[in-house]
């Protein structure tokens, strides 16, 4: 290439680079082609397409040796490709499009020089790209996977977020089921996206790599001199938020330091441009490590999950957050209350936020269900678990004995017990609280364990619950949601956990405030409801124990769920606040708390009463057979729903100690045809009113 034609290109390039930060800077609706005369010229003249055929030319190139193509050459197309994306419409997606020319950007990664551009425009295309693309495509992706260094793999790691996540997995609670189960007929299985995860387990030393970059202290984080790290920053700042947290930071940090000592207060009043490469590495090795997290918070979500269970174990990933947890991820207050930040990677919020919000997702996604979950704890803790067990006089749990003592949290606290101390001191509105609850949920979700309880109560999580749905003047639906969550895994089954809430709730008015919040809105507190029942009836089996007798002549929360005429209100409200067309991921539990109570009730042979009831309370209300119709579909819908799918029907069983065979036939009976059934609802509908859709589940 002649150094004429270079420095033309270097010209366009300029011209067409000031043009996309106008258009940036600009709102884009409003962009017309007269205000980026330069951009729209050589889109219409051919020249995205020119740029493309130049990139392509030595992979398309029959010659046994190919011309190496000029550096400068290719950042200055891969500049103007992007650029164009920004200021003209349908650039990007012709891009995307075109299958081999997206697969071939990956080739142009290998050299270090030319990684951040290509990644950036890689990143834009797949954001608009209809279909997934298969990582398996890549020419030798593992070879480049391998090839990358610590700095290029956190990089890459943005790309892969989109290649590995089911599209609209973020609002999975939002979409009927309905809707899921007819997509997932449709659907080929395994999805893309699960191919993908495949793919990328497969590469040697992947998994490990990313339990090092994410447990990576900011002071090892080596390789990039001040301007390579400029470049490097470029890729990310697309928002001010970015920048806004970057400069508080410098601001934090120099007010610190002149707080600390007289011998450093020099630093204090040095210009803030000589603070700023320290606070920029800080939010630097921040954002890399958001990226990490959310890949491994999805692989851990994913079929391969106990592989990657595995892995994460053996790589020492939990114990190397919990040595991060004071001094990077908890360092200081993040103020979080405007909104709850949905589980999609691309959250628009500072990087301090995302990295907390993705690192309460991955302890969540870690703990659910799994017997990895004791990781979380340093190994004084795991000793005061057996303790408790042995003080009680029950077994204790297989999972802790299991537990490598070897890949434990280290130091004095483990990683579960320093989330309950930040958890405590969060304000009452904090978007985290709702993340906190839900990782600790998690912890406790499964089976019930005693010890797994005390060993939270010990530390004063119901007090501290309580106080925020109660005392602490906390609105927000979703923190409550997850506290009454939360709060009935931590009460299930547990005595002291009743006679500590007598304690504090110990008013007739803390008591009437804390059933307004139940009743305020049971989509988010129907799981502490059921919890109650499911205790009740536990605890009215074992009245040879004496502090059982004690609390439950003495508990108002059990007396009043032990009230009849209190069960019955419950159960109409679950009844009626659903049904099938409405279901979600989210009020399904409706469904299932009022099946609990009726399940209950048959035990106890008092099935026909509960039904009758229902009757009467249609009549009652002039809408004969509107909830018994209503409930009948959606037992309909159960079965449908249940039947088929093994989790599901698991965790009903561990969150209930229910058998499962119990619900099958419980619901059954419920859909018997015979109208001399005294269990059967059909026999409590009225011919005239008997409205049973019966095409509703057909496809």
């Amino acid at each position: 290439m002649s150094t004429g034609s270079a420095w033309n290109n270097q010209i366009l390039s300029s011209r067409l680079s000031f043009e996309a930060m106008t258009c940036v800077t600009e709102d884009r609706k409003t962009a017309q082609e007269s205000t980026f005369p330069n951009m729209y010229t050589f889109d219409l003249f051919g020249g995205v397409d020119l740029l493309v055929e130049i990139l392509m030319r030595p992979t398309l190139s029959m010659q046994k040796k190919t011309p190496k193509m000029n550096e400068d050459l290719v950042k200055d197309c891969l500049s103007v490709l992007y650029n164009c994306g920004i200021c003209i419409e349908g650039v990007t997606k012709n891009l995307a499009a075109r299958d081999d020319f997206v697969l071939f950007l990956f080739t142009l990664m290998t050299n270090k020089k030319t990684f951040l551009q290509t990644a950036t425009l890689i990143e834009d295309i797949l954001g608009v790209k209809k279909e997934m693309i298969p990582l398996e495509g890549i020419p030798n992706l593992s070879g480049l996977v391998q090839s990358f260094d610590q700095q290029q793999l956190a990089n890459f790691c943005r790309i892969l977020s989109v290649t590995i996540s089911e599209p609209d997995a973020g609002n999975d609670d939002k979409h009927t089921l309905l809707a899921k189960n007819a997509h997932q007929k449709k659907t080929a299985s395994p999805s893309r996206a699960e191919i993908n995860q495949v793919t990328l387990l497969s590469i040697p030393g992947f998994i490990e790599r990313l339990c090092k970059l994410a447990t990576r202290k900011v002071s090892e984080a080596t390789g990039l001199n001040f301007l390579q790290e400029l470049e490097d920053w470029y890729t990310w700042l697309d928002n001010a938020l970015v920048l806004d947290a970057l400069m508080q930071m410098a601001t934090e940090e120099t007010e610190q330091s002149s707080t600390e000592s007289s011998d450093e207060s020099s630093l204090a009043t040095s210009p803030l441009r000589h603070r700023l490469p320290q606070s920029m590495k800080i939010v630097h090795e921040i954002m890399y490590k958001v990226e990490v997290l959310y890949v491994l918070c999805v692989l851990l979500m994913g079929r391969q999950r106990n592989q990657v269970h595995k892995m994460l174990a053996e790589f020492r990933l939990i114990p190397g957050l919990n040595n991060l947890f004071d001094k990077l991820i908890w360092r200081k207050y993040t103020s979080s209350n405007h909104v709850v930040h949905g589980q999609n990677e691309n959250c628009d919020c500072s990087p301090e936020i995302s990295f907390k919000i993705q690192f309460l997702r991955l302890l969540q996604s870690f703990s659910d269900h799994h017997e990895n979950k004791y990781l979380l704890l340093n190994s004084q803790e795991l000793n005061e678990l057996s303790a408790i067990s042995m003080k009680a006089n029950i077994p204790e749990v297989e999972a802790l004995v299991n537990t490598d003592r070897s890949l434990v949290c280290d130091g004095k606290k483990g990683l579960l017990t320093r989330l309950l101390a930040v958890m405590k001191r969060e304000p009452p509105d904090s978007s985290f609280r709702f993340w906190q609850a839900r990782a600790v949920e998690s912890f406790l979700r499964g089976a019930t364990s005693y010890a797994d309880q005390m060993f939270l109560l010990k530390r004063g999580l119901l007090e501290h619950i309580l106080f925020c749905i109660i005392d602490s003047g906390c609105t927000s639906r979703d923190v409550l949601q997850s506290y009454f969550d939360l709060l009935g895994e931590l009460m299930k089954f547990n005595i002291d956990a009743f006679k500590r809430f007598n304690k504090y709730v110990n008013t007739p008015e803390k008591f009437q405030a804390f059933l307004t919040q139940i009743n305020s809105s049971l989509v988010d507190s129907n799981m502490l409801v059921r919890c109650i029942v499911l205790s009740l009836d536990r605890f009215e089996s074992q009245t040879e124990d004496v502090k059982v007798v004690e609390v439950l002549s003495e508990c108002s929360l059990l007396s009043y769920m032990a009230r009849v005429e209190n069960r019955l209100s419950f159960l109409f409200r679950l009844i009626n606040i659903i049904n099938v067309q409405t279901l979600t991921q989210e009020n399904v539990s409706c469904l299932n708390t009022s099946l609990v109570i009726l399940m209950l009730a048959r035990r106890k042979a008092k099935l026909p009463f509960y039904l009758n009831a229902l009757r009467e309370k249609e009549y009652a209300e002039k809408y004969p057979g509107c909830m018994l119709n209503n409930f009948h579909n959606l037992l309909r819908f159960w079965q449908h729903h249940y039947l088929n799918k093994d989790k599901d029907s698991t965790c009903l069983e561990n969150s209930s100690c229910i058998p499962f065979s119990y619900w099958k036939e419980t619901v059954s009976v419920l859909l018997g045809l015979d109208r001399t059934s005294l269990c059967a609802i059909v026999r409590y509908i009225d011919e005239p009113f008997e409205d049973l859709d019966r095409d509703l589940l057909e496809d």
